[in-house]
């Protein structure tokens, strides 16, 4: 409230500061220098011309443009514009005479042995109209910048808005679905070794404080991600027979950039649901790797002829959302491959290019 507060208070002062400075150059520093004394009658027409021009200005920002302009009525704007700077040249000689300004001032200019003022017939008129004309102009200008800037700020917070809550929508998606297969395993993990369930039991009480009290900022350390991997790959590791190897290289880490939490699991998780075979050899492998500002992920896992999968097809509702936090987290900064190989291999390549905030975190 103080900020929106000091805000209209500058924005007064930069209009009164504004008009002061029209003011001066447009209605007193020309009479000031022709070395007269001016009357105080040629003053208040001075004034009251500042006040016609300075009603115009908010009369067209504040009524005319939003009700006509804005809505597609131009023709009816442009005439009532033409119509209000027509009247402004018989409305500053009704002033003039009602001041007795041309004998005053003819009076004025006697002094110096001029008895002829400055002509004022249709040149004043057709001067007045341009300066009703310039006011509308600069008032329209303005009015239309300043409803553009709303409209974009407007966008911008709802697009904020938007994002937020479908990162919240997607995130909620995204655990359940985890741990539903994850509480799966474990379960049948109790009827074969009951302290190996106990281990993973452990993992992933770990796995969920980190969720539910490291992640609610949206942000999370590169290396709290990195622990959080490696308990998921633990954990899935008690569930495979030997015929399943996984081979995870963690970054070495120079710095704890911070990244989107959440994002690498679905592609690992995936990696296991459709790589891993009973009766033969299969491998995963999960490789990340930092250089610079270049975070990059490659999952790789072995394809099996009832586990044979497109590139289009790979997936869940894990995976697709987690594309879709993708485009909304990193848009533009991020690129997602997958492909398959002659060696039965399924891979999947996802860069990420960080900013200098998240780099320079701690």
């Amino acid at each position: 409230m103080v900020s929106i507060k000091s805000r209209s208070y500058i924005t007064v002062l930069l209009h009164v500061f504004s008009w002061m400075l029209f003011a001066f150059v447009l209605f007193f520093h020309q009479p000031l220098s022709w070395n007269i004394t001016v009357p105080f009658q040629f003053w208040i027409k001075q004034g009251c011309i500042l006040i016609m021009l300075i009603v115009v200005f908010y009369v067209n920002s504040k009524i005319l443009v939003p009700q006509l302009l804005l809505k597609n009525k131009i023709l009816a704007f442009v005439l009532v514009i033409l119509v209000i700077a027509i009247l402004a040249g018989p409305f500053v000689k009704i002033i003039e005479e009602a001041l007795n300004l041309p004998d005053l001032m003819n009076k004025a200019f006697s002094q110096l042995g001029n008895p002829r003022p400055p002509k004022r017939s249709n040149r004043i008129d057709v001067l007045q109209i341009m300066m009703t004309l310039f006011t509308v102009g600069i008032s329209t200008s303005v009015t239309l910048i300043q409803k553009w800037q709303a409209d974009k700020q407007s966008r911008e917070t709802l697009e904020k808005e938007k994002i937020g809550s479908e990162l919240s929508f997607l995130k909620a998606q995204i655990n359940p679905h985890f741990f539903f297969n994850t509480l799966n395993n474990i379960y049948a993990l109790t009827h074969v070794d009951i302290e190996k369930s106990r281990s993973a039991l452990h993992k992933l009480s770990r796995m969920m404080r980190y969720l539910l009290y490291e992640t609610q900022t949206g942000i999370t350390p590169l290396s709290k991600e990195i622990s959080f991997i490696v308990d998921y790959i633990e954990l899935m590791k008690l569930r495979l027979n030997d015929t399943t190897t996984v081979v995870f290289k963690a970054p070495a880490l120079q710095s704890d950039p911070r990244i989107a939490p959440m994002l690498f699991l679905p592609y690992i998780e995936n990696a296991f649901k459709y790589g891993v075979s009973t009766t033969e050899p299969s491998v995963i492998s999960i490789d990340l790797e930092l250089q610079d500002k270049y975070l990059t992920m490659i999952v790789k896992n072995s394809i099996f002829k009832n586990n044979s999968i497109t590139a289009d097809e790979y997936g869940g509702i894990g995976l697709r959302n987690t594309k879709r936090r993708l485009e909304l987290l990193y848009p533009g900064k991020h690129t997602f491959r997958t492909s398959t190989t002659d060696a039965k291999e399924f891979i999947v390549n996802l860069n990420l290019t960080l900013d200098d905030t998240e780099l320079h975190s701690s």
